[in-house]
């Protein structure tokens, strides 16, 4: 993204942070939909952000995203994620969809008429992204789909939706098609309540879709779902997700210092510093990681080079890991620090009680188990133990410090 475009973005997000704050209680409360705070986002461009500027968008990359994300995230951690998620799919349109697709449907999503909403989750598959039971049934131009998705971030309010779908009723599992479909090409019958411990605005309820649509909207290879969600859904997912989370832990990292400040010298024991501390460890250490992860992931889209291999992707899996377990982490011990009345209070000018709760859900969000079980798999393949860290990263490339001989490879 051009350094100017790059300066829009974050002035349009900083512009519209005031009003996305002070919708955020009532959001939490009512466990609904922050129609205000997303129709700022339409009206600005920014859901736009990651759309090439030949289609009317921002044409941002995966670093304005995170940026962007972060600073959403300190006024509120639904909207941010509502978005984060959007961006997620609008990232596979732009990489994998059809030429058509892309013409039809990205200057509609510049313009801030489509919000679009993922519906992986299905019932009976325990979480596996990569798997499907509901199958489409197809001729040769047109595709039939019958789906139930248990959890549906902000669906009810979603102009279209990208559905994966077993390949036929003959294929195996982990033959997916991945189909963009048009709320207008769907019958749409909501399910399930949504009244959770935190994320409460994501308003993620059940529905069950049915429609028809041209065999055009499949978004990459059909039956090869997989590619889509190594190159764009998962990479895209675990960054922006990390930056929404980070961005939580920031914004009460600063309300504390805050209220530690204003109660003046008498007040600081020790024991708050350290646990001050610790959190900006935490804090700290997701940022770090989250740098270099990002552009590792950027090196390789600039040099078209997969993800597909061991190393990205263990890097991709730790990020997720990391920031949702150290940023709910330090938002705990900040919530320690600021006590009863001015922590675990509802009514607490710093909301640190609704960023615990929303933060408590970063691990389950695609479960850190799962993960770290996938990550054991994958470091047997990794013989080098191949690390990035920050200082080896040039502006002209990627570089990663191994232990085959102390080497620097590119």
């Amino acid at each position: 993204m051009e350094a100017h475009a790059t300066t829009t973005a974050h002035q349009r997000a900083r512009a519209i942070l005031p009003a996305v704050r002070a919708q955020a209680r009532e959001t939490d409360d009512s466990a609904q939909f922050p129609e205000e705070a997303v129709g700022l986002l339409r009206e600005n461009g920014l859901m736009g952000l990651l759309v090439p500027e030949e289609y009317g968008g921002m044409g941002g990359d995966l670093g304005d995203l995170v940026a962007v994300a972060g600073l959403l995230a300190s006024g509120c951690t639904s909207t941010a994620m509502i978005w984060a998620m959007h961006c997620q799919q609008v990232d596979c349109i732009v990489r994998f969809g059809s030429a058509r697709l892309r013409d039809e449907l990205l200057p509609r999503v510049a313009a801030g008429q489509v919000y679009l909403a993922s519906v992986t989750t299905e019932p009976g598959k325990g979480g596996q992204l990569l798997n499907g039971h509901a199958a489409v049934d197809r001729d040769a131009e047109r595709l039939r789909l019958q789906r139930e998705a248990p959890i549906v971030t902000g669906g009810a309010h979603a102009e279209g939706f990208l559905v994966t779908m077993r390949d036929s009723p003959d294929a195996a599992e982990h033959r997916v098609t991945l189909c963009y479909a048009d709320r207008r090409q769907l019958s749409l019958t909501p399910s399930g309540t949504w009244n959770t411990l935190g994320m409460r605005g994501t308003e993620s309820t059940g529905m069950e879709l049915t429609g028809s649509l041209p065999s055009w909207q499949v978004v990459g290879e059909p039956g090869h779902f997989r590619t889509v969600a190594v190159e764009s859904m998962i990479p895209v997912g675990h960054l922006s997700w990390s930056a929404v989370w980070l961005g939580t832990a920031r914004s009460a990292l600063s309300g504390v210092l805050s209220l530690v400040r204003s109660q003046g010298a008498a007040h600081r024991t020790d024991l708050a510093a350290e646990r001050l501390a610790r959190a900006r460890i935490d804090i700290d250490l997701v940022a770090a990681y989250l740098g270099v992860v990002r552009d590792e992931i950027l090196a390789h889209r600039r040099e078209n080079r997969s993800l597909n291999g061991a190393v990205p992707q263990m890097h991709l899996n730790n990020l997720k890991v990391v920031a949702s377990e150290l940023t709910f982490r330090a938002v705990d011990r900040l919530l320690q620090i600021a006590g009863l009345f001015s922590g675990y209070n509802r009514d607490s000018d710093v909301p640190l009680e609704r960023n615990f709760r929303d933060l408590r859900s970063a691990r389950l969000n695609v479960g850190n188990d799962r993960l770290l079980t996938m990550n054991g798999a994958l470091a047997l393949l990794d013989r080098d133990v191949t690390v990035l860290p920050a200082g080896l990263l040039p502006d002209t490339g990627l570089s990663a410090w191994t232990l085959s001989g102390g080497q620097h490879h590119a």
